[in-house]
């Protein structure tokens, strides 16, 4: 009797269409004036984000390459997922944002041989989000500190000459 009504209950809960996402995509480039080698090398380190982001930042496992796990304030944890020469995406599993899917890629594009583009790409689920207030207030946040996060690493990979 049981087992007939976990599988009645298993199977009622798989036909219930799944909630829909809504996906929040913010993106941030800006132009910086060095190239792509040397910004990268200036602000690509996992643990860069410290620096840029004035907080703690510490590599709890891997040593910087996909699978690395880095540490923000002691709290928030993020996995790197991917990387390229010139970029790195990683999730947070968790933190602020871990039960809204987010996910964020940095990258360095070149423009041309003495010039390169900073571009920061992230992106959540504000379905996920309890509510309109929160999802304006996770937007109005996140925007403007990844805006200055870009604008910090510009200075510093333009001070670097």
């Amino acid at each position: 009797m049981i087992a007939r009504a976990l599988i009645a209950l298993t199977l009622t809960a798989a036909a219930t269409p799944a909630m829909a996402s809504d996906y929040v995509v913010i993106h941030k480039e800006i132009l910086v004036e060095r190239p792509a080698d040397a910004v990268w090398k200036r602000v690509g380190d996992y643990c860069a984000i410290g620096e840029w982001l004035k907080m703690k930042c510490e590599l709890v496992s891997g040593t910087g390459d996909v699978g690395s796990v880095r540490q923000l304030n002691g709290t928030t944890l993020e996995p790197m997922i991917g990387r390229t020469d010139h970029s790195y995406t990683y999730g947070q599993t968790a933190g602020g944002m871990a039960a809204f899917a987010y996910h964020g890629t940095l990258a360095v594009e070149p423009v041309d041989k003495k010039r390169s583009k900073i571009v920061y790409t992230l992106i959540y689920d504000a379905a996920l989000m309890p509510s309109d207030e929160v999802r304006k207030a996770q937007l109005d946040r996140v925007g403007p500190r990844f805006q200055g996060a870009i604008e910090t690493m510009k200075a510093l990979a333009e001070a670097e000459k």
